[in-house]
């Protein structure tokens, strides 16, 4: 362990100290700070279950340790915050430095962790960690793997017709024409021809039925994901999927950005922000005009997009509104910006809800 401070350990024992963590795969550097920003110490630990608990004892050697700044608590950083709030610690999502300070300053794991307890200590680490351990985590694995096999059987399908393209143009006249559906069940019925074929014609056959199989097999693979999916938001969130246009992946993409601790968010805006919904300010001089966020979390915005889009074809209330907007002078985008933020209202306040009032507990094994 290496101490920077002269002064011992004991002596700072009763005062609050705060805690900055660069995370990395394999190792974490930690740094301690004082009130006033003097650094105390700074430590090197194993990213495992051992390690997180000789890095809090250090860092309560310094002091009482309620708050921490930790890097990329999305990733390398997700399972030390998990410990950490297990701890009763405050943890908090360092921002980086930026590009314009990273050419002013050299870069280093020290410095990092260092800067992490300082971006605590001046409020610019202000949002809380996700707690990652409840049915918002779960829902983020499933969408994981599930949008890996929606993007393989694309893939997939490509080199399908990539492969029909410069295929015997018998072939190619047989397979023409039809739905990527209809493709797939005729490419598995093909099957590698006798000896006499030629050998290219073969190949290409053989190729298409493979591709099929892995197709085949992807749609299976994502359609189990996305029951699980369904099952999860049903249990948990059941409001969610009975309001209009919101389906279990849409639903899950927006759970997942909120995250299980739903009290980390201020209030709605926070949540409209988070999801790249929220009006950014764009005017200047007598030219008073709002454009489109183009920040935030775009798999949440994405999500909002296909609601709006479900609600103006089926929702009569929608529907109403779109015209209205229109009437009034708003194009096209700016209503349906307008309307993406009206559905991260609602998301927010169903969610939060449910975390207030939970549905029944769910049966044992049904998940």
């Amino acid at each position: 362990m290496r101490i920077i401070s002269p002064g011992s350990a004991l002596e700072l024992s009763g005062d609050e100290v705060v805690l900055g963590v660069d995370t990395h795969r394999d190792f974490h550097v930690a740094a301690v700070l004082s009130a006033n920003g003097r650094l105390l110490g700074i430590e090197r630990f194993s990213a495992t279950a051992s390690g997180y608990g000789l890095l809090v004892r250090w860092a309560l050697q310094f002091g009482v340790v309620r708050r921490a700044g930790v890097e990329s608590s999305g990733s390398y950083g997700a399972a030390l915050s998990r410990y950490l709030l297990s701890q009763g610690i405050e943890a908090m999502e360092a921002p980086g430095p930026g590009r314009a300070a990273r050419r002013r300053r050299s870069k280093s794991d020290q410095g990092d962790a260092e800067a992490a307890a300082c971006a605590v200590l001046s409020g610019r680490a202000h949002a809380a960690v996700k707690a990652g351990s409840g049915p918002a985590e779960i829902a983020r694995i499933y969408i994981v793997a599930r949008d890996s096999a929606v993007k393989a059987q694309r893939q997939a399908v490509n080199q399908m017709k990539a492969l029909l393209i410069t295929a015997d143009p018998g072939l190619r006249e047989e397979l023409a024409g039809l739905p990527r559906r209809a493709l797939v069940t005729a490419c598995l019925q093909l099957r590698e021809e006798g000896e006499g074929k030629d050998p290219l014609a073969r190949a290409t056959r053989f190729t298409l039925s493979v591709l099929a199989e892995r197709i085949a097999h992807l749609r299976l693979q994502a359609g189990v994901l996305e029951k699980q999916l369904s099952t999860l938001i049903s249990c948990h969130y059941p409001r969610l999927l009975d309001a209009v246009g919101i389906g279990p992946h849409s639903a899950a993409v927006l759970l997942t950005a909120m995250g299980d601790n739903a009290d980390r968010l201020r209030c709605e805006a926070s949540f409209a922000a988070l999801c790249g919904a929220s009006p950014v300010e764009y005017s200047s001089g007598n030219r008073q005009h709002r454009r489109l966020n183009r920040g935030g979390n775009r798999q949440a915005n994405a999500a909002l997009h296909r609601i709006v889009l479900t609600r103006l074809r089926w929702d009569e209330r929608t529907q109403t509104y779109y015209e209205k907007r229109l009437s009034e002078g708003k194009t096209r985008r700016e209503t349906i910006r307008c309307l993406k933020r009206y559905v991260a209202r609602e998301v927010y306040r169903l969610i939060l809800d449910e975390s207030r009032h939970p549905s029944p507990a769910t049966p044992p094994g049904q998940l």
